[in-house]
């Protein structure tokens, strides 16, 4: 791929922001066209192929965690589950996501309970509906944590092959970041991004700032939230 090449096919998602400014220094965050990643790819494969050829010192990749957790296996079938009459108890009285399907989607509700355990979500479910009395939200995900939060899928919201498949969390996102620095020198993290929220699931131990910092580099979400196809974005100082 030649400079020029290179040059136009990095440019922002449409109606996303190229250059983003945190405490006084402007970044660029370039999105990155991927193929469509099914489960099992390799994502050392991904990023040699399509990150490499842009990458430049001082660089920091920032790697949506489906696609990471789509290269690890870390998917449930909804054609291998038991939905269980709790599960459909409890999504039915689950609050609608303007980003799209959440606990009100039975299978992320039988997902949930499969792995924390039933009595937990019930518990989880009852502090929520508790909660809201007071005004306070998130704290079913706050009380059972990442892995459940992270559930995506079971839902056609922009494509069709996660119609009838979940996406859990990736596993040890630290590790697999840090892996990527030792394979190839890039920076990277590993991100759950969406035009509402940003949390850094996973980071290399050489970056050099905390995870605050790294959040609002992408806190727009220059990968967008529909068909663009970039989970990796390079973020670069601007000049």
């Amino acid at each position: 791929m030649t400079t020029a090449e290179a040059a136009v096919e990095l440019c922002p998602n449409p109606g996303r922001e190229l250059a983003r400014e945190v405490e006084g220094q402007v970044y660029c965050r370039y999105p990155i066209k991927t193929h469509f990643v099914e489960v099992g790819e390799s994502y050392f494969d991904l990023i040699e192929k399509y990150a490499l050829p842009h990458y430049k010192e001082g660089d920091i990749l920032s790697m949506g965690e489906k696609v990471i957790a789509l290269c690890q296996g870390q998917v449930r079938y909804k054609d291998k589950m038991k939905v269980s009459l709790l599960a459909r108890l409890l999504s039915s009285f689950a609050m609608k996501n303007p980003a799209g399907p959440a606990m009100d989607n039975v299978y992320k509700m039988q997902t949930a309970i499969d792995l924390c355990g039933w009595w937990r979500v019930l518990f989880a479910a009852i502090l929520s509906a508790v909660g809201k009395l007071f005004g306070k939200r998130g704290i079913f995900y706050d009380f059972l944590g990442n892995n459940v939060r992270n559930i995506d899928g079971f839902c056609v919201v922009g494509w069709e092959y996660y119609a009838d498949k979940g996406v859990l969390a990736p596993a040890e996102p630290d590790k697999v970041c840090q892996e990527i620095k030792d394979k190839f020198g890039i920076d990277c993290m590993v991100v759950d991004a969406n035009d509402i929220s940003v949390e850094i699931l996973g980071r290399n131990k050489e970056i050099k700032y905390n995870n605050k910092y790294l959040a609002e580099l992408i806190r727009d979400n220059p990968a967008g939230q529909s068909r663009e196809q970039t989970p990796l974005i390079l973020i670069r100082k601007a000049d």
